[in-house]
């Protein structure tokens, strides 16, 4: 697993204080000197007078920035930006979901008026989708708050629902609010995209600038439009070699998070380049930048290419523009990945930097499996485990739950045939291997919920889960023990017992053996184990 963070002269960092000049912008500067003859000292520094000109968006700019600086010096109306400057940025959307919306709706009442309109009805989307089939009637008041704002606003994109017996009887609801933000067409290269949610970085996949906010910020972006950020320095992160079979994004991203903390990218943006990242398709581009936050990150991107461009062929008739680093970016700091070399990981309990092999947890027994949510309940993510599953032709060992990210991911779970299955679909895999039936779309028991969610984890059991983080409580119970992996691990784990015999399927190697009700964690790309 070669990494190496490197400070090289392609990717100078960004030390205004060596130069003696940290209270100064990095605009051209004229310097004026003593008249005295033969005296040389510098009396005064200050900026050349410039006429005023509309800020440049395109073209040559006079020092080099990176996506992220772009995007915000573009929002800005501003013709350069430098990491650690505060600007006032225009917003293109904003999203808020049934935790924090009525909270948001409530502080911009309370700033702008009781009677006051949203900045623009048609930048603003309302998702339902964490606490949404229980039976808590504070969190049903909740969706029912986002409804009455959205009836009295006009909001154009509000995705509801009234049915909570049957989500299919609910045209307009999506689900997870990160994944139907892309699928709706809402994620566009080049924009600026705030959610009340810490996963909303998710959206940088699609190369634009998308990170969560809090309450009171996004009741002010409510009114405003606008809000006042910080330009972030920027890691840059690039990922080659060929992607071994049994590796998916969710390996890659916990590499990384493990390599730097869960501090380590702390208000940072974080930069995905290179041959790999330019090989992943656009759901899991959105599994890499979706745990930025994780590392501390303010956000991630992913240059946008034909992959991003296909992919929103017939989602979007928004016209966009995508921007990219110049070759001579200022990278706080460079990291480099044979990608070839990686193993199956997992980020054991309690934290997503707790970094393992897959193997090395081999014996470690499980008592469950859970696959979902925004990083892994997407439609691919969903397809690995089938073929997992479907290279085994067992049944699984644990309870393993199956929570789609959106109504379109439980239909494609339905509809798509796995491939390599004469035709099956996943449902149909899942059935055969014993897996739970396929619940209601939404955000599930990643972040636990009212006691009734699906899935919780209401006692202090073992999870393999292909969420996003494994702090105490977080699925549930406070003593409960959360291994975030892949959904290929995740699979492999249900599968597995104890004492294991090796199945190959294409580079991967599912350890399982039939005969124990202890189930193991193990997915590996090295040698055969030795039985225990």
């Amino acid at each position: 697993m070669a990494s190496a963070a490197i400070g090289s002269n392609s990717s100078p960092l960004l030390r205004k204080n060596e130069l003696g000049l940290s209270s100064f912008s990095s605009s051209s500067l004229c310097i004026q000197t003593s008249k005295r003859r033969g005296s040389k000292k510098v009396v005064a520094v200050m900026a050349p007078p410039q006429s005023q000109r509309p800020p440049s968006t395109t073209g040559s700019v006079k020092t080099a920035m990176t996506m992220t600086e772009k995007i915000l010096a573009r929002a800005s109306e501003r013709s350069q930006l430098e990491p650690g400057e505060n600007v006032w940025v225009n917003v293109d959307i904003l999203m808020t979901h049934d935790v924090c919306g009525p909270g948001t709706f409530g502080i911009f009442k309370r700033e702008f008026g009781k009677n006051a309109k949203v900045w623009d009805r048609e930048k603003i989307v309302i998702i339902p989708d964490h606490y949404i089939f229980t039976s808590d009637e504070l969190a049903n008041r909740n969706v029912d708050i986002l409804r009455d704002f959205c009836m009295e606003q006009n909001i154009k994109y509000f995705y509801d629902i009234k049915d909570l017996g049957n989500f299919k009887a609910n045209p307009d609801y999506k689900g997870v609010c990160h994944v139907a933000l892309a699928q709706e067409g809402h994620c566009r290269p080049g924009e600026i995209l705030l959610g009340t949610d810490s996963h909303t970085c998710t959206a940088g996949a699609f190369g634009q600038f998308a990170t969560g906010i809090g309450n009171t910020d996004a009741g002010f972006v409510m009114g405003a439009g606008k809000i006042l950020l910080k330009v972030p320095p920027t890691l840059k992160f690039v990922m080659d070699g060929e992607m071994p079979e049994y590796l998916l994004a969710k390996d890659l991203i916990l590499q990384i998070i493990g390599e730097i903390s869960v501090s380590g990218a702390t208000y940072k943006s974080l930069e995905f380049v290179g041959s790999t990242v330019e090989s992943l398709s656009m759901e899991e581009r959105m599994t890499l930048c979706n745990m930025v936050i994780e590392a501390g990150g303010k956000n991630g991107v992913v240059p946008a290419d034909n992959t991003t461009f296909k992919y929103l062929e017939d989602k979007t008739s928004v016209a966009f523009e995508p921007v990219y680093s110049d070759g001579q970016a200022r990278f706080l700091s460079e990291y480099r990945f044979d990608v070839s070399k990686i193993e199956p990981l997992v980020a054991k309990p309690h934290s997503p930097d707790n970094r393992a092999l897959a193997r090395e947890c081999k014996d470690v027994k499980i008592d469950r499996v859970y696959i979902g949510s925004c990083t892994g309940g997407k439609t691919e993510d969903f397809l690995a485990a089938a073929k997992v599953f479907l290279a085994s032709g067992k049944k699984v060992k644990v309870p393993t739950f199956l929570v789609p990210a959106t109504q379109k991911v439980w239909m494609d779970i339905y509809s798509i045939p796995v491939p390599g299955s004469g035709g099956k679909t996943c449902s149909q895999i899942f059935e055969e291997a014993g897996c739970d039936v396929p619940a209601s779309p939404n955000c599930g028991a990643c972040l636990g919920g009212p006691r009734d969610t699906y899935a919780r984890l209401n006692v202090p059991q073992v999870c393999v889960s292909t969420t996003n983080r494994n702090f105490p409580g977080r699925m549930g119970h406070k003593e409960g023990q959360i291994y975030l992996a892949s959904p290929y691990t995740a699979a492999a784990s249900a599968l597995t017992v104890k004492n294991m015999k090796k199945n190959v399927y294409e580079g991967q190697k599912i350890f399982s053996k039939a005969g124990s009700k202890d189930a193991t964690l193990a997915m590996s790309s090295g040698d055969e184990q030795n039985e225990t």
